[in-house]
């Protein structure tokens, strides 16, 4: 039986969609997500296809016999899942699982849940009385009954119907949807129910006849079906459009699905290619490694996500290929990684994992050590494929210096907060040019600005330039005011429990000062451990003076752990708020200056940029 056309909107039968489902030549790609409707969304769908209303379109992709995803059957469809499926559902799969489940399937109840989410076991009749009245009554005249088919009252002390057998059902006039395909039951059925009260039951049979069990044999599901020759591309992008589940369809569960139905590495294996297993073992890698990365306990894509990996990747395969092919564009678009083929991921994959293995020691010896103070996910995309184009070429002093400088004027002049693509681009290939031939520094190098009034505003994690700033003061030598002894090298900021905390209190700055100068600015901020934290009561020249005691030390030589905070001592000892912010805002400048290593960049107004140009 085919289904509809590539030119438009055709329909089918239901009772031929679910048999072609119980049989497995409908089946579902391995990217869709499982099936997850409540009791309450089955009965409702089971009064539209009584009522004969609307259903929404469903639609198909043809496989030709060959899928080249990995396939599933429907839920409770398993006995077809050996067959090779010529059909696979892209849009409809809550709808027609529903549906097959309590129409379809005669020996075992639906396992759904129900309003709060809790499991259960539910069979579906439909109360004839009630179907074969007023039309707006059809929700109520779906009944769901539970797994031991008895209906209950006074929570569930009383037994209202029995309905573990014809005879029950009959009596209570409840007809089980179950058979409603199967004519010779419907038939016994009847029987008995027109025995029970012939007068009056068979004029209610003929019109539940003409009002349910005909709209429900005839009932006709629109369809559209996509030829097998539709692209990778198009089938994601049609997903993604029609699909009535409203969660954006993850490249990685294609290509997921894709690399599982890989007959060529199936045949040389005897497995599927399984490539969440693959990520995860190179995730586990990395992030063991290095916790910027991200923490496996909280969430596998915590931090490095599998599309970020997917498009250094794409990233590395068309500069690759671009070196043989000068058409071919460096990319990593999402038809990038669709038509990323198994064997160049294969290939490429261990490379990708050294090169983050990298990475995450870049980050680490730049002090970004938590996750949560990585400033930008996405810029790892590009380093990492930079790395693994370059390999041992980025370890020289110079090349270290160069991908310092692009680091830094990408967090610090916020360039990866937009649409990154096309800056993954030519980044990779202007980083390489540079690095690799001295070429002209890369766009966001020369694009990058800073000015100085951000300081202000940069107040929360999430800004990058505050992670930035954050981090370039425990690189540039920040000694810890309660462990007064050595820097806060990165290695002790999760040992002391570092994290950014307030030199001036707010309290004591609510109630000693105007908001001149904001009090949750970068510029009153500063890392420090948490017993450092724990003495910041009060006015600062009373705390300096404890922590200045506490560490054993004279106040001289404590003014000179502040001095590593870019951090006025005569202004704290003295509480003057105002100097202190002037003076360590003018020298967070400085530190911004020197890391992405251009004077022009920090500018005092709109005027001097416009001059700098």
């Amino acid at each position: 039986m085919e289904y509809g056309n590539v030119a438009g909107l055709d329909s089918a039968n239901l009772k031929n969609l679910l048999r072609d489902v119980a049989s497995g030549r409908l089946q579902l790609p391995d990217f869709q997500r499982e099936w997850k409707w409540d009791d309450d969304r089955i009965r409702a769908i089971i009064a539209t296809v009584t009522l004969d209303y609307p259903l929404g379109v469903t639609m198909t992709l043809e496989t030709g016999g060959e899928s080249p995803f990995r396939t599933r059957p429907l839920t409770g469809a398993q006995a077809g899942a050996q067959r090779e499926p010529s059909l696979l559902l892209l849009d409809g799969q809550q709808r027609l699982t529903s549906l097959f489940q309590a129409l379809y399937i005669s020996d075992v109840p639906v396992l759904t849940v129900n309003s709060r989410g809790k499991p259960v076991s539910r069979w579906y009749y439909v109360d004839i009385a009630k179907a074969t009245g007023s039309p707006s009554d059809r929700d109520e005249a779906i009944v769901s009954v539970p797994e031991d088919r008895m209906l209950r009252r006074d929570f569930g002390r009383t037994v209202v119907h029995d309905l573990t057998d014809t005879t029950g059902e009959c009596a209570a006039g409840l007809f089980p949807l179950r058979i409603v395909f199967d004519t010779q039951q419907v038939n016994a059925w009847r029987r008995e129910y027109e025995k029970a009260d012939e007068a009056r039951n068979f004029r209610l049979w003929s019109e539940f006849e003409d009002k349910v069990l005909h709209p429900v044999r005839s009932f006709q599901v629109p369809m559209i079906n996509l030829s097998s020759s539709t692209s990778m591309d198009a089938v994601c992008a049609v997903f993604e459009r029609v699909n009535t589940g409203g969660v954006p369809l993850n490249v990685f569960e294609l290509l997921t699905a894709t690399y599982a139905g890989n007959r060529a590495y199936t045949s040389r294996t005897g497995a599927y290619y399984d490539l969440p297993s693959a990520w995860r073992s190179i995730k586990e890698h990395v992030a063991e490694r290095y916790p910027a990365l991200g923490r496996l306990e909280v969430d596998l894509d915590d931090g490095l996500s599998n599309s970020d990996f997917l498009q250094s990747v794409a990233l590395v395969r068309t500069w690759n290929r671009k070196q043989q092919d000068p058409s071919v564009g460096v990319s990593c678009k999402r038809r990038d990684l669709l038509e990323l083929p198994l064997a160049d991921f294969e290939g490429l994959s261990l490379r990708l994992k050294d090169a983050f293995e990298w990475t995450g020691g870049f980050l680490f010896s730049q002090c970004i050590v938590h996750v949560a103070d990585l400033p930008y996910r996405t810029q790892l995309v590009p380093l990492a494929a930079v790395r693994a184009i370059l390999g041992d070429e980025t370890d020289t002093p110079e090349a270290i210096r160069k991908i310092e400088q692009w680091y830094w004027c990408g967090v610090l002049g916020e360039m990866y907060g937009g649409s990154t693509e096309t800056r993954f681009t030519r980044d990779v290939e202007q980083l390489v040019a540079w690095i690799r031939r001295d070429e002209a520094a890369p766009d966001t190098v020369t694009d990058a600005f800073f000015f100085p009034d951000r300081l202000h505003t940069l107040k929360t994690r999430n800004s990058a330039a505050y992670k930035g700033i954050y981090a370039l003061l425990v690189k540039q030598g920040a000694v810890d005011w309660h462990y007064a002894e050595t820097p806060l090298v990165p290695g002790r900021l999760m040992e002391y429990g570092v994290d950014v905390h307030q030199v001036f209190p707010r309290n004591w700055l609510r109630k000693n000062l105007d908001d001149t100068y904001p009090a949750t600015s970068i510029v009153n901020k500063t890392p420090l451990s948490l017993r450092a934290s724990q003495s910041l009561i009060g006015a600062p020249a009373a705390y300096v003076e404890s922590l200045a005691a506490a560490a054993d030390l004279r106040p001289e030589w404590f003014d000179d752990v502040l001095l590593t905070h870019l951090v006025d001592p005569k202004a704290l000892r003295a509480n003057d708020y105002v100097t202190f912010f002037e003076s360590r805002a003018a020298a967070l400048e400085e530190l911004v200056y020197q890391a992405m290593g251009k004077r022009t960049t920090v500018v005092r107004d709109a005027a001097d940029v416009e001059a700098d140009r």
